[in-house]
């Protein structure tokens, strides 16, 4: 009788053993399933707009675009108007534009008239499903992102899979560095276009308002020049038109067909411009550094 009760009760250690391996093998080998699908799910998206007038909707379609790629009907969009030095007029107007025309919840991030801090911006900028960055002064902008640490902030951002974009100096930013007016908004008389810093996320320099210009300037044979002088990789994009990242991959959207994007580089001594084919599908982005 004891030695039954005996082999009983090592039967039934045993069987809690080999159950307990198999509930750990199970939940491991889940953990592992749920980080790779989480890195699937995860989709690195930006859209840089080339500028326009947004109150007659020429930015209206990309807008709409970074909308889609929330995948929210409402998403909470987070507008950062340093650039424009948090003016408060220029972000009253495009928070009636976000909330009328797309639809969303606004929060704006302030780096100028307020002094937040690391774990303020972190919150609005990981609680938002878009980063809105705005155009303005490239230069400033630039320098005190720096200062905060917020373009380590944005990059964590893109990394996690919120969408991120802007017109303008808001195109200009995600780039090596952009064709620039900075110079305008310290000497209004006597200034000249410059290559100003970008991040870094993707190579080239960017040209927004490529078939415009700033005070009468125009941007197309300036930026020639500079790519031709300084034998950069040039991506220069119309009023109205944008590019669509989404990993490693691109695509031209605008909201009509004479707003185009444009490869700009040397050929021996002489400039190219090449302008970028509109696909539906999105292609490799190694085609935007393709001669």
């Amino acid at each position: 009788m004891c030695s039954k009760l005996i082999k009983k009760s090592i039967y039934t250690i045993l069987a809690f053993l080999i159950l307990g391996s198999i509930m750990f093998y199970l939940y491991k080998n889940n953990k592992k399933n749920i980080r790779s699908i989480s890195k699937i799910e995860i989709t690195k998206k930006i859209v840089a707009i080339g500028g326009g007038d947004y109150k007659k909707d020429v930015t209206l379609t990309a807008d709409q675009e970074m909308v889609r790629l929330s995948g929210k009907e409402n998403p909470k969009l987070l507008f950062v108007p340093t650039g424009h030095s948090d003016d408060d007029k220029y972000c009253k107007d495009y928070l009636d534009y976000f909330q009328k025309k797309l639809h969303v919840k606004t929060d704006t991030l302030f780096l100028v008239k307020e002094n937040p801090t690391i774990e303020q911006i972190k919150e609005k900028v990981f609680n938002s499903d878009i980063v809105y960055i705005s155009g303005g002064d490239t230069l400033f902008m630039i320098a005190l992102w720096k200062t905060y640490g917020f373009d380590k902030i944005l990059k964590e951002a893109w990394e996690k899979g919120i969408v991120l974009g802007g017109t303008s100096a808001g195109s200009i930013c995600w780039f090596e560095g952009g064709h620039s007016d900075s110079l305008s908004f310290t000497n209004q008389k006597n200034w000249h276009y410059i290559i100003a810093p970008g991040l870094g996320f993707f190579k080239g320099i960017n040209c927004p308002h490529f078939n415009t210009g700033t005070e009468g300037k125009l941007r197309i044979n300036d930026f020639k020049k500079r790519i031709l002088e300084t034998n950069k990789w040039g991506i220069a994009t119309d009023e109205g038109c944008a590019i669509e990242f989404i990993n490693d991959k691109f695509k031209i959207i605008s909201y009509k067909e004479t707003s185009n994007a444009y490869k700009v580089f040397k050929e021996g001594d002489a400039i190219k411009e090449v302008k970028i084919k509109k696909y539906e599908e999105l292609m490799p982005i190694e085609m935007l550094y393709q001669k």
